[in-house]
């Protein structure tokens, strides 16, 4: 395959990631929004957004303050925002329209009706829109696209460089999640274990659409150790990092044995991967939540320029 076609898939992929993620973001700060005294965290709920999202400082020159309205904006509509639903919906139509041969009718019908539908929405006023509709028309219209590529691709190095984007972008993106709920909500060290503690740790999982499957995994009382175990070193969650991890190599081991290589990228992806089944959830917490997870997404940032410049740069190695 061709380096730039592998290069659109795996971006298309990303984007689509993305657009879900930043949708999930706006969920989880609707849903801890309805606590009476969310506010009194280490910043407000809909600041800790931004600053999971990376783009805290370019929405301050745009917008100034934080406030819920802007902050749909910013995350929903915005183009000049590169993480927004309206970006990355409209990046992941152009990748695949760019390699529409190497997609299934299936996969670019999907592709070209939430582009089709997401025009539709920045048409229609403001006022007739809530956010729920906004977040459960992304979401669904994500997982159709997602959906479409399982069901009808075949199984070559193309669909291998579309989920390399997808864990790629899930577990930098769980990470992230999980940070906005730990470090940055939370009021103090005092409020674990508290009952705004579990309810924001609830309202992750429901964000996320794992509130049901992290009960059958685990049941009975919802704890911060119990979600970080779920979310980060448990192989059945089909979000958690080291399933990201997993995935990365499984797709890359396919890859080496397509193309009888193996390559920088695919020891890294080994080494991410040894580092977290290693990892007990105590030694986490010992040494800090959001520092892990900080170190976590470095990782996989330097994992994503690693598998650019192995497969997709066109100076393979």
């Amino acid at each position: 395959m061709l380096s730039r076609t592998a290069d659109n898939l795996f971006w298309l992929a990303r984007y689509m990631e993305r657009a879900e993620t930043a949708a999930r973001l706006l969920d989880v700060g609707a849903r801890i929004a309805l606590l009476p005294n969310a506010g009194h965290g280490y910043r407000n709920e809909w600041d800790a957004l931004l600053s999971a999202g990376g783009t805290r400082g370019a929405f301050a020159a745009k917008y100034g303050e934080p406030v819920q309205r802007n902050i749909e904006s910013h995350l929903f509509f915005d183009h000049d925002n590169p993480s927004s639903v309206a970006t990355c919906i409209t990046r992941a139509r152009e990748n695949g329209r760019i390699v529409r041969t190497a997609l299934t009718t299936q996969v670019w019908d999907a592709l070209n009706t939430a582009f089709q539908e997401l025009r539709q929405i920045e048409r229609t006023p403001r006022s007739e829109q809530s956010l729920n509709q906004l977040t459960e028309w992304t979401m669904r219209h994500a997982a159709m696209v997602r959906g479409a590529i399982d069901a009808t691709l075949l199984r070559n190095d193309g669909w291998d460089f579309l989920n390399l984007g997808y864990f790629v972008e899930r577990a930098d993106n769980t990470a992230r999640l999980l940070d906005v709920k730990y470090y940055v909500l939370l009021p103090g060290v005092e409020f674990v274990g508290s009952g705004l503690d579990n309810y924001q740790w609830r309202t992750l999982l429901r964000a996320l659409g794992l509130h049901r499957a992290f009960h059958w995994a685990y049941g009975g009382e919802v704890t911060a150790t119990k979600i970080a175990h779920f979310l980060i070193l448990n192989p059945q969650s089909p979000r958690s990092l080291i399933t990201c991890a997993e995935g990365l190599n499984t797709h890359m081991a396919r890859l080496a044995r397509a193309y009888r290589k193996s390559t920088d990228a695919q020891k890294n992806a080994l080494n991410l991967l040894a580092r977290i089944a290693e990892t007990r959830t105590d030694d986490i917490f010992d040494d800090g939540l959001h520092e892990f997870l900080t170190s976590f997404i470095d990782e996989v940032g330097a994992l994503s320029l690693s598998i650019h410049d192995s497969y997709l740069s066109g100076d393979a190695r």
